[in-house]
């Protein structure tokens, strides 16, 4: 009896420690899995990637207006992070409608995102990265070029012998070249904000139930005026034709009195 249970206990034990290592991974995984959905993608270091997110969301056609303006509202008051509204749009009607667009810090994207979809269906979810690191290299290196030119420019204005008509050259250089600095200090700037930001566009739209609904109810209620166009255009087309069957049934008339005539003006055959 006591090597059966040394035996049991021997066997036991392995198989609980398995289950618990298991355990213990699946809820690493899960917190993982939380962690990365709650931070969202963003670009790595030292990359140059513009995220992009195209969401379609599904909801009652009541809650359709007051959501597009909770989360707008949400946006403008930083409750998920830096946040730009962009766009707001919204059609109202049968089959209310509506698009929200903004700009906001990668770590609020999946947060935005599921308050935009709360108590509805995310119908559809889009996520696209432009490499801007080609663009960052050469807005970078166009700076660089023209502070080098400004530099040596200003030295050169210092010459004493410098010649009024080359004064005046080198100004008006400077001058250009300051512009373009200024325009290369712009593009960097946006450059660095579609990089430290993301562009959100979520979409609002009834549920496929309500927008067979509202398609029913919209035909039946055309079906009226349908009915009244129909009439009038077959009352347009006898009117149009109208004369012309009375000049074809005067003509029919004069061919058939003259048939008569010419008949009775005929000798009788014997």
């Amino acid at each position: 009896m006591t090597a059966r249970r040394a035996w049991t206990r021997a066997m036991i034990v392995p198989a609980l420690l398995l289950a618990l290592a298991a355990c213990a991974k699946q809820g690493e995984r899960a917190a993982d899995a939380g962690g990365a959905a709650e931070a969202g993608v963003a670009s790595p270091e030292g990359a140059f990637l513009a995220y992009e997110h195209d969401v379609q969301v599904q909801l009652e056609a009541a809650q359709i207006a007051p959501r597009i303006q909770q989360v707008a509202q949400a946006c403008q008051s930083g409750k998920f992070g830096d946040c730009a509204v962009l766009q707001v749009d919204q059609r109202s009607g049968e089959q209310p409608s509506g698009q929200v667009k903004v700009r906001i810090a990668p770590k609020g994207v999946e947060s935005l995102i599921g308050l935009a979809g709360e108590g509805g269906k995310l119908q559809a979810r889009n996520t696209r990265a432009e490499d801007l690191a080609q663009q960052v290299a050469d807005t970078a290196l166009t700076k660089a070029r023209l502070e080098k030119e400004h530099a040596r420019l200003l030295s050169y204005q210092d010459r004493k012998d410098l010649k009024i008509e080359d004064l005046m050259a080198i100004t008006t250089r400077l001058s250009e070249i300051e512009a373009g600095v200024e325009q290369a200090n712009r593009d960097s700037a946006q450059q660095r904000r579609r990089i430290d930001t993301q562009l959100v566009t979520m979409h609002f739209d009834t549920t496929s139930g309500q927008r067979s609904r509202s398609e029913i109810g919209e035909a039946l209620s055309e079906s009226g005026s349908i009915l009244s166009t129909s009439v009038a255009v077959l009352i347009r087309a006898a009117a149009a034709l109208l004369p012309v069957g009375l000049v074809a049934l005067v003509m029919a008339w004069i061919v058939r009195a003259l048939i008569r005539r010419r008949r009775r003006k005929l000798p009788p055959k014997t």
